[in-house]
């Protein structure tokens, strides 16, 4: 009997254990099948998708159209690009405000019925004149150009941040303005600080990137330039080198100069051509301004023409303190002697002079400039030896 008790125990056991292991295995089949049906789910979902994607390439290519005219019944008179003109019908999908002469539409291949609206085409290299990021030069880092910041903050500045004091007042604030001067003095700093402080878009161009290989090239440009300042607005055009393209037009035998002629009468539509009013401003530079053209220093284009001098003995001091704000120095750094010894130094070459002075201290491995360093890197700098007697003490080796 307990022989049959036993066994029938042991039987029950591996019953039980015969039971948990299918309940197992059920489970276990349970998760596969779940997973296999989100699996199946996931790849009909991606067949679908590439299904759609294969439909899209598949679909004939549209064509590209300038819209010349609307009628009144809602058709559309369009250029394409093999050249005749079409009267087309436009989708109901498609603002009608939208379709206006000059706008650049998608069109049917077969039907040549207008689907879309595109952007308008501008040339990659022009976007690439716009600085994303603000500059970070402001008017504490500029020296002994008080005057002319007062000036450029008036013409440019205010009209942008206080436009309705000119509309009080009656006036037109000023279209643009021209900052000439010798190289170095601080033109281009100037156009910088104020593209700082009026937040403004700031698209900066070297008059040469104008002048390009084939004719109607470089005016294509400028109007893109304009265009692209209109849609950016508030915006600060800066063209620096100024002489390169708006040089005094000489009569000339030379496809060259014809055609960077043809690009300085279309910086001159487009200076004559937009509202003193729109937040779109104009700041060129050059050092050569006794051969600009007449046609562009007339008022209504350059309104305000602001020289930028070499600084004086009060800015030479200025510029100093400004380049040697993070610099370690002696005791014995006069800056009212080093501008003396200075005279004619532009404010680019008293920044080589405060590096060149770093550049001595660390040679001997010291932390601090001294007044002897200054001596030596004006000595580097300007190609001259200052008086050693006149130094206050201080000998030139």
């Amino acid at each position: 009997m307990d022989k049959d008790m036993q066994y029938l125990l042991e039987k029950l056991q591996k019953l039980e254990e015969e039971y948990y292991r299918l309940k197992e295995l059920y489970r276990r089949l349970e998760d596969e099948k779940r997973f296999i049906e989100s699996e199946r789910i996931r790849y009909e979902r991606e067949v679908r998708r590439l299904r759609s994607e294969i439909e899209r390439l598949r679909s004939p290519p549209l064509l590209v159209g300038i819209v010349s005219d609307v009628l009144e019944d809602g058709r559309v008179i369009v250029r394409s690009s093999t050249g005749p003109k079409f009267v087309v019908y436009a989708s109901q999908y498609i603002n009608p405000e939208d379709l206006k002469p000059g706008v650049r539409v998608a069109l049917n291949q077969q039907t040549l019925a207008v689907v879309s609206i595109l952007p308008s085409s501008k040339d990659p290299m022009v976007y690439g004149f716009e600085v994303e990021e603000r500059p970070n030069v402001t008017y504490e880092d500029i020296g002994g150009l008080d005057q002319q910041i007062k000036e450029i903050k008036e013409a440019v500045e205010l009209p942008m941040l206080k436009p309705d004091l000119f509309k009080e007042v009656g006036i037109e604030p000023p279209k643009g303005v021209l900052l000439y001067g010798p190289p170095g003095t601080g033109k281009t700093l100037l156009a910088k600080a104020v593209a700082n402080q009026t937040k403004a878009t700031f698209i900066r161009v070297v008059g040469s990137e104008f002048v390009q290989k084939y004719i109607g090239e470089g005016a294509r440009l400028v109007r893109e330039v304009f265009q692209l300042a209109r849609e950016k607005a508030p915006s600060i055009i800066f063209i620096d080198e100024l002489d390169a393209i708006a040089a005094r037009r000489i009569s000339s035998d030379t496809s060259g100069d014809r055609e960077v002629q043809r690009t300085m009468m279309q910086l001159l539509s487009e200076l004559d051509g937009f509202n003193p009013r729109e937040d779109v401003k104009v700041i060129g530079a050059t050092n050569r301004i006794d051969i600009l053209d007449p046609a562009i220093l007339r008022p209504g284009r350059f309104d305000r023409i602001i020289e930028i001098p070499l600084p004086n003995y009060e800015g030479r001091i200025q510029i100093f303190k400004i380049h040697t704000r993070k610099m370690k120095l002696a005791e014995d750094v006069d800056f009212s002697e080093l501008s003396r010894i200075t005279e004619g130094a532009s404010g680019a070459d008293i920044k080589a002079i405060c590096t060149e002075a770093g550049m001595f201290a660390i040679r001997e491995e010291r932390l601090k400039a001294t007044m002897t360093d200054f001596v030596k890197a004006v000595e580097k700098v300007l190609k001259k030896v200052p008086p050693a007697k006149e130094l206050k003490g201080v000998m030139f080796v």
